[in-house]
């Protein structure tokens, strides 16, 4: 019988639930370790009052409004995280959070303020770096780990500042990995980790006190966290912030192709087992790539000696090797391999719109009257104020999306704010006209359409159906 139990507290130990299967010592010693080096960041913006708005005359009732109507500054403030990554006073944190700012201030555990410098910021990773202004140096800090060895299922924990409440730990696991929530170079980590609005900016570390991700956005209907988190992993961080501290900005380097994912028709149609590499959608006739000989429609199959996995990779992989060195681009051009030498270039970034909490009323699809709408797409010409409105790229020309039908065949496929640039490989520049070609290319049978798409300077080909 005593053989029976034993055998049956083993089965119970070995089938724990997850909920269960957390560590026993807790977290205390990491909180202890690592929350001195986790900083509040406080950033402030002066604004003037318009000019143009009247005042009110002495003696009046209402002449106390006029510190808010007249040329007196006002203040406006945000909060968020950061952490330390060297001893020196090296702050990472998010770039919203110090955007525009005039003045910026790290609050440490202990209650001390000092002033902090912007030393450089990325718009495209939502990554920013600050140095520490006095305090004599020798920070506590924290270092980065290696977030291509977090597993789904890993233990994470994040310390940071929700709602300003200051200090506060959560923590989670990793629920996914590989998440794109709309920026250029997404690979993000998603957490069940509770983060909300303060935490921006803040580490999350594994279980050895390392940070594997900079916590940037949260999925939330309601503004609040529901247990979807995204970070920046760190293998994605380091290196800019590396670039950041050393030259003030990014960079990246550049190839000229915009290219898009193979699908499993494609690949089979190619001859290959899986999908994997990338196919080249177009190549700018002032890049590297149209000197080496880089055509549309080559797949890439390796970069640099590296395999290709799929298209969001090879950006990443693109931007991570060092300008102007040469390197060997393997493809498959009609079916036959190719090995092309390219030199690496310098990309030339604008000021690129980082990524948007997931969640956010601008990217929450609405209904729109059907007037402007082609194929659950609700269009818009280009103007001064939807490009600062959607931060598009300088080069977009086209339709603006601003909104997307829910239940359509665009849902899921196309995002508020890419530009429509050509339907069925021709131009377009207003509604009517979208709607004419599109109509026309789908037919009576309603076959899928071709829509050109300029996503932050990412070319994307989509079919899309009536």
């Amino acid at each position: 019988m005593r053989a029976v139990l034993a055998v049956l507290a083993a089965a119970f130990l070995l089938f724990v639930p997850p909920a269960l299967a957390q560590p026993r010592e807790g977290f205390g010693d990491l909180a202890d370790q690592l929350s001195p080096a986790v900083v509040n960041i406080s950033a402030a913006q002066r604004m003037r009052a318009d000019a143009s708005l009247p005042t009110f005359p002495p003696g009046s009732p209402l002449e106390r409004f006029n510190d808010l109507l007249g040329d007196n500054p006002r203040v406006a403030n945000s909060l968020g995280s950061g952490f330390i990554v060297d001893a020196r006073g090296l702050v990472v944190t998010n770039n919203h959070v110090i955007e525009e700012a005039d003045e910026v201030e790290v609050v440490f555990t202990d209650g001390r303020t000092l002033p902090a410098d912007i030393v450089g910021v990325d718009p495209a990773t939502d990554l920013a770096v600050l140095r520490i202004r006095g305090g004599g140096g020798n920070f506590p800090f924290v270092r980065f780990g290696d977030s291509d060895a977090a597993r789904v299922g890993d233990w994470v924990i994040a310390i940071g500042n929700p709602f300003g409440l200051g200090g506060s730990l959560t923590a989670g696991v990793i629920s996914a990995r590989g998440r794109e929530i709309g920026g250029r170079y997404d690979d993000y980590l998603q957490t069940d980790v509770a983060i909300n609005r303060g935490n921006s900016g803040g580490p999350l570390f594994n279980m050895d006190g390392q940070v594997v991700g900079v916590n940037t956005a949260i999925f939330s209907p309601t503004g609040a966290s529901v247990g979807i988190s995204f970070s920046i992993p760190s293998n994605i961080a380091a290196p800019i912030v590396r670039q950041l501290a050393e030259f003030g900005e990014t960079r990246r380097g550049w190839l000229g192709v915009n290219v898009q994912a193979v699908t499993a028709d494609t690949a089979e149609a190619l001859g290959l087992n899986s999908p994997r590499g990338a196919i080249v959608s177009r190549v700018d006739p002032d890049g590297p790539a149209y000197a080496a000989g880089m055509e549309r429609g080559d797949l890439i199959l390796a970069f640099n000696g590296e395999l290709v996995p799929d298209d969001r990779r090879l950006p990443r992989m693109v931007a991570d090797t060092a300008i102007g060195s040469r390197v060997s681009v393997d493809v498959l051009r009609r079916g036959e391999p190719l090995t092309l030498e390219v030199e690496v270039q310098r990309l030339d970034e604008p000021d690129a719109a980082p990524p948007r909490p997931v969640g956010s009323d601008a990217d929450t699809p609405g209904i729109t009257p059907s007037s402007r709408t082609v194929f659950g797409l609700t269009l818009a010409p280009v103007t001064d104020a939807l490009r600062r409105t959607h931060r598009l790229h300088p080069d977009a020309r086209g339709l603006v999306v601003t909104a997307v039908e829910p239940g359509s065949d665009a849902a899921g496929k196309v995002r508020v704010g890419d530009v429509v640039e050509e339907i069925a490989w021709t131009q377009v520049s207003t509604v009517d006209e979208a709607r004419q070609i599109a109509r026309a290319a789908a037919g009576e049978t309603g076959r899928p359409v071709l829509f050109s798409l300029n996503r932050q300077g990412q070319f994307i080909l989509q079919s899309l159906r009536p």
